[in-house]
């Protein structure tokens, strides 16, 4: 039985770790513990066989706790595992220095834990067999001092037989990289004479560039005297084929405790990497046509409702059902509707643009997303390109049989706000275009036509509200975690609408977005917002205003001379205005884009990352643009206290944050154990329910004046 040890002090991690230990293989015996003090005094009467360490810990961090570990009997040669958030090189030394073997990143990918957890645990009863069976060795070489010669010479053949019988790859070798012995399952890979082998170089078993860089590694072990954590590297054999291994490197001493070589075993986990690609593959695609399915579908639609929130154009998800296909299966049979099927996947994939995502969902149904639509009739355009398409496979195998599609569309956001919402909503558009007796498409809730006209009357609508003054500024107060006061509020538009009363963006925003009216909107946002904050000004009171940005408007390469007409105009001082950017903004014109931000910043005024965390490279792009603060998206923040990988998240991007010189905002707070939670992370300031709903300005200068109950709740 094997023993794991799990050491973290988050009950969930804990949770987590462990059901994924015992399902790496049978018979395992699975220890956890919260407090790392409380692990080692356990530790010191058991030897386990793998520990896995979270390295930020309370009372000790992960590498105290594992340069203690190794100094306990019979623990410094068991691998232990690192789990970390920390990007930084030093983290990762100082885990190295105290006798960390691997590491892994969190937020952990659970196949990847199963596997390196499954190889150290393999590689390790390997070394364990070794150290067992030489001991059995020095054991009978101690019978009988009279037959001590013999009993070496006989144990030194029995520890050659044993090595050679491992389906491991083992060599070992000298300080100036000459090879002192190698198994016969490393001379059988390579193809080479075994006496051809010894003494000579790592290179002639190697080659010349890995054996280079295995030279190398040896090196480090001679000069730390310590093994080297165990890594994935490719190797080819005298087939010609690439395999994939996982190698170790452990030193070898002499009588006197010297380093006198280096020990590599390289375990060949070929089978293993694929049976575990494919497996992930089948779970994410369709036996038959190996096209997305709904699985992979819903994955994909979460990315794209995350990248339409803010900036984005809306997209649009196909239900697609083909008419007749029935007919196919009772005269042609089912291999032939399968056949078909495939026919008909493949023709659709080929119509598909490389931002679009074609799926099958089961039976005679597909799905589309379409991405980046602007328009209905964009979508419209895109429906009858594939109900062209699936005519074109008509005639089937010269059955005479013809076939057509009905395709259901829904619209994102219109038409439902979440991948389920949109599934329904385009299922029940389906059968209405079935109910046109098949060829034929439908929108959700209404046609083109109508959507046209209530385009219209709505574009009518706006103009009117524009020029009536019919829109407002409520304000949305930030608070700052260290002095639990308010320091600002964001600015969030309103339509007072003439016979319904106060509306949201979302009734709205789309709209003005496609009709062009979102840059003489987004203009009197930013003035009316800098105007109320220069009267927040000459009362004394030191709060910044928050002004979300249109990618619209942003794309007009005027805001830096905006932003300063304004500011002169209102008397705002330039540090009390904070701009609020969505990624679809930074990443539309690298090059561009950065000069803006960079004027921008030369005028004093604050720049933020909104929605961090949804976008696919904001990693990479807030690195790189000079902004001043990051906001987490308020979908990490709904589930920090009960979701371990909202939670990993919140804290990789306070992590990030900090390490770069940014402040962190963290937006949606609505209960105080998110508060404290946020808090325990290292964020800057927060925003939510929790401290008040977005609300008018006189009711947020009201706010401002009876502000103790806030700065004592945060």
């Amino acid at each position: 039985m094997s023993l794991i040890v799990i050491v973290d002090d988050r009950v969930t991690n804990r949770n987590i770790f462990a059901k994924l230990a015992a399902s790496i293989e049978q018979d395992v015996s699975v220890q956890t513990f919260g407090d790392p003090e409380e692990a080692l005094a356990w530790l010191a009467g058991q030897t386990p066989d793998l520990v896995i360490t979270d390295y930020k810990m309370p009372k000790m961090d992960g590498a105290e706790f594992i340069r203690q570990f190794r100094e306990l009997p019979s623990c410094a040669d068991v691998p232990v595992i690192v789990i970390t958030v920390y990007e930084e090189r030093s983290f990762r030394l100082r885990a190295l220095e105290s006798g960390a073997t691997d590491f892994l990143h969190s937020p952990v990918d659970h196949h990847e834990f199963i596997t390196r957890a499954r190889n150290l645990l393999k590689l390790h009863k390997h070394q364990m067999l070794l150290a067992s069976r030489a001991s059995t060795l020095e054991r009978e070489l101690r019978v009988s001092e009279h037959n001590r010669e013999r009993a070496l010479r006989d144990s030194r053949k029995s520890l050659a037989q044993v090595i050679d019988t491992l389906p491991v790859m083992i060599s070992a070798a000298g300080y100036d990289g000459r090879l002192l012995f190698v198994n016969a399952n490393h001379i059988d890979f390579v193809g080479l004479d075994p006496q051809q082998v010894l003494g000579a170089h790592v290179g002639l078993l190697f080659g010349e560039e890995h054996g280079a860089r295995s030279h190398s590694l040896d090196r480090m072990v001679f000069e730390t005297g310590r093994p080297l954590p165990s890594y994935e590297e490719e190797m080819v054999g005298r087939d010609g084929e690439p395999r994939v291994f996982i190698t170790t490197k452990s030193p070898l001493r002499d009588d006197t405790n010297i380093v006198s070589g280096v020990l590599t075993s390289s375990l060949d986990i070929t089978a293993r990497k694929r049976t575990e690609g494919h497996l992930r593959h089948l779970a994410h695609h369709d036996p038959l046509t190996d096209l997305p399915n709904r699985t992979l579908l819903r994955e994909r639609m979460r990315r794209l409702i995350a990248r339409a929130r803010r900036g984005d154009q809306p997209f649009a998800l196909h239900l697609l059902d083909l008419d007749g296909f029935k007919a196919v299966n009772d005269l042609l049979g089912h291999s032939a509707g399968d056949r078909f099927i495939k026919l008909v996947g493949e023709r659709l994939r080929g119509a598909m643009r490389s931002e679009d995502t074609l799926a099958r969902l089961g039976g005679d149904e597909f799905a589309i997303l379409q991405a980046h639509v602007a328009s209905s009739e964009d979508a419209a355009e895109f429906a009858r390109r594939v109900l062209e398409t699936v005519a074109g496979a008509s005639d089937f195998e010269n059955s005479g049989l013809r076939t057509s599609a009905s395709i259901g569309i829904a619209i994102h956001p219109e038409d439902g706000i979440d991948g389920e919402d949109l599934l329904k909503n385009a299922d029940l558009a389906m059968y209405r275009a079935k109910a046109e007796q098949g060829n034929f498409f439908c929108f959700y809730a209404a046609d083109m036509q109508a959507r046209a006209r209530n385009d219209a009357l709505l574009d009518g609508e706006l103009r009117r509200a524009l020029e009536n003054d019919e829109f407002l500024l409520y304000y949305q107060p930030q608070v700052n975690l260290a002095s639990g006061q308010i320091v600002g509020a964001e600015a969030l538009l309103r339509w007072n609408r003439p016979g319904v009363g106060i509306v949201g963006p979302g009734v709205f925003l789309n709209r003005v977005e496609e009709n062009g009216m979102i840059v003489p909107l987004n203009e009197w946002v930013l003035r009316e917002a800098c105007r109320e904050a220069y009267s927040w000004q000459k009362r004394g009171l030191a709060l910044r205003v928050g002004v979300n940005l249109s990618p619209v408007q942003f794309r007009k390469r005027r805001m830096p001379l905006l932003v300063a007409q304004i500011l002169g105009e209102t008397g705002l001082a330039p540090s009390r205005l904070d701009l609020e950017l969505t990624e679809s903004i930074v990443v539309s014109d690298f090059d561009a884009v950065a000069k803006d931000l960079q004027q921008l910043l030369d005028l004093g005024v604050h720049v933020s990352i909104d929605d961090f965390g949804t976008g696919y490279s904001s990693l990479n792009y807030v690195k790189k643009f000079p902004v001043d603060r990051i906001k987490i998206d308020q979908s990490f923040v709904r589930n920090l206290s009960t979701d371990a990988n909202d939670a990993a998240i919140v804290r990789a991007i306070v992590t990030l944050g900090k390490s770069l010189g940014l402040e962190i905002v963290a937006e949606g707070v609505e209960t105080a154990e998110q508060l404290a939670r946020l808090r325990a992370e290292g964020c800057d300031e927060v925003q939510g329910y929790y401290f008040g709903k977005p609300m008018p300005a006189d009711e947020f200068i009201a706010l401002l004046d009876c502000s103790a109950p806030l700065a004592a709740s945060a």
